[in-house]
Formats: structure tokens, sequence, C-alpha cells
């Protein structure tokens, strides 16, 4: 059995295991397709093992490909741990780091954030991904999701960078229609718009008063996956939504949009969140550093 691979090697295999697929590996490495299949098949050599189970539509890991990426993760980020302590890369980060956020909040807030990063530590290469779904870190292959919601598994390690909640709302046009709801069960009959949020049941609204949480079913004529549609349609008249304040402060401030049902409301703090195998990461530790002041630059509370 021939032991000689490469590290690169390992990224490849990383990369076919998130794409499910040779394609999606080689656009996401910026690498040919045949340029993916050749390693993969040195890696399956050097290792005297099938890694992946090869179909005209798709790639599936085998057994031992799953044990391998596993081992994969963990030696590919002992080498990047060790190029950030050695050397002159003791004080400046280096190396890819992988972020994820959710649609809105990452285009508005995450994406001007991680720009402004990147042109602080040149010697990292930031890739950013946005999603209308909770990603699980550890196991998707990223090293930081910046997160709205309190929804965060055990496993993995979170850093509060803000304190933020969702609020009810409408627009006045839709209030001189309907009238406003006077108890959270009336919403129930009102046209409300839902958001598919990444750490909530889609049209199950779970509302805080004071220490008590309460629950409510809704549905409406529009629902979507993207919130800042959803926001133009009650800004348009359309229904109620519910929607964190970071987002719609502003139009409730210029009168677009009216507070519902002000005693209530729902948590959802912005965090950090990432593996625990990269807590001693030097990229993460400095971009964690930088998203907090950040965001505390932006007004938001910690």
């Amino acid at each position: 059995m021939n032991n000689d691979f490469l590290p690169a090697d390992l990224r490849v295999l990383c990369a076919v295991v998130r794409a499910s697929s040779f394609s999606g590996a080689a656009e996401a490495l910026g690498m040919s397709p045949a340029y993916v299949t050749k390693r993969i098949r040195l890696l399956e050599d050097s290792l005297g093992t099938t890694l992946f189970h090869r179909t005209t539509r798709r790639v599936v890991i085998s057994e031992a490909g799953e044990r391998v990426y596993h081992w994969a993760q963990r030696i590919l980020d002992d080498v990047d741990h060790l190029v950030e302590e050695v050397g002159i890369t003791r004080r400046e980060p280096r190396g890819l780091l992988r972020v994820c956020s959710s649609f809105g909040f990452g285009r508005r807030v995450v994406a001007p954030a991680l720009s402004a990063f990147a042109a602080q530590h040149p010697a990292v290469q930031v890739r950013f991904e946005v999603f209308d779904r909770l990603v699980d870190v550890a196991a998707e292959g990223y090293d930081l999701d910046v997160r709205v919601g309190d929804d965060i598994a055990p496993h993995v390690i979170a850093r509060k960078l803000a304190s933020n909640h969702r609020v009810l709302c409408a627009a006045p046009s839709y209030l001189q229609a309907r009238s406003a709801p006077r108890t959270l069960a009336e919403l129930a009959a009102h046209d409300c718009l839902v958001i598919k949020e990444r750490d909530h049941p889609f049209g199950v609204w779970r509302m805080r008063r004071g220490s008590r949480e309460h629950t409510v079913k809704v549905r409406g004529p529009l629902s979507a996956n993207n919130g800042e549609m959803v926001v133009q349609w009650a800004v348009d008249g359309r229904g109620i939504i519910l929607r964190s304040a970071w987002d719609v402060g502003p139009l409730i401030a210029q009168g677009k949009l009216v507070q519902v049902l002000p005693a209530y409301r729902q948590e959802a703090n912005i965090w950090a969140v990432y593996p625990s195998r990269l807590n001693a990461s030097a990229k993460i530790r400095a971009c964690v550093e930088f998203l907090a002041e950040y965001v505390r630059g932006q007004g938001f509370r910690d």
C-alpha cells in the first residue's frame, strides 16, 4: 500500500463529501472534475479502500469514507493550527475561513463585516455562504456560523455577539382595514406573513410575555424563505409579520410599520457558533472578536 498521499488530497475528499459530487467539489475548489477524480482515486489507492460509491446521479460516501472524512477534518484543522502557531503567523491569523449565516442578516450585516475583516487580515481567505436553515457547522465543514436565534446545539461553542428579539408589526393601512389584534390568539384570524426562519418551525410563532412563553399557529396569503421580501409585503399592507428588531426598528421609527401586541416578543439573539475543535484557532478568535466589535458599532447591544 502506498502511503504517499498529500494533505491537499484530504481537502479534496472533504469537498466531495460536502458537495456529494465530484463536479460540485471541483467548482468549490476551483479545480477540474478530472483532477478531483484523479486525487480521490490516488487517495483510495493509498489507503487501500473505496471511499465513495459512484452512481450516474450522485456520489455516496462509503463506511470507510466516513471514517477517513472525520480523520481528515481533524488532520486539516491540526495543520491549520500548526501554521497559525509558528513564525510570523503567531500574531497574524491566516488560511481559509468558512463562514455561513442567514439570508437577510448575512447580506446586510455579516457580509460588510467580513469585508472589513478581510481588509484588516489579508492572510485570511473568507468563503461566505447564506442559508434559510440551521447549519451543523461541525458536520458540514463550516468554521463559523453567525446566527440569529437561540436554538444552539450543545456540542458546539457559542459566543453571544449582541442582544436581539423579534417583534410583531404591520403597516398602518392593514391595521386600519382589519384593526389590530388585542390578544395573541386573535393572530390566528389575521393575515400573517410567515418567514421560514432557521430556528423555528414554519408557521408557529412562539412568543414570550414576561416569564411565560405562548405559542400560536398562524397562516396567511403570502409566505417566503426570505425576510426582506416579507418585510416589504408588510410595508405594502399585506399582513402582520414577526421580524427581528434590528431589521424592522427603522421602519417602525419611520411610521411605515406599527408594532402590534408590544407586550410580546421572541428572543432571537445574535451568536457566533463554531465547532469545539476550533476553540484554539487564531483565525476563529480574531473573526469572532472583530464581529463582536463590528455589531456594537452598528448599534447592537451586547
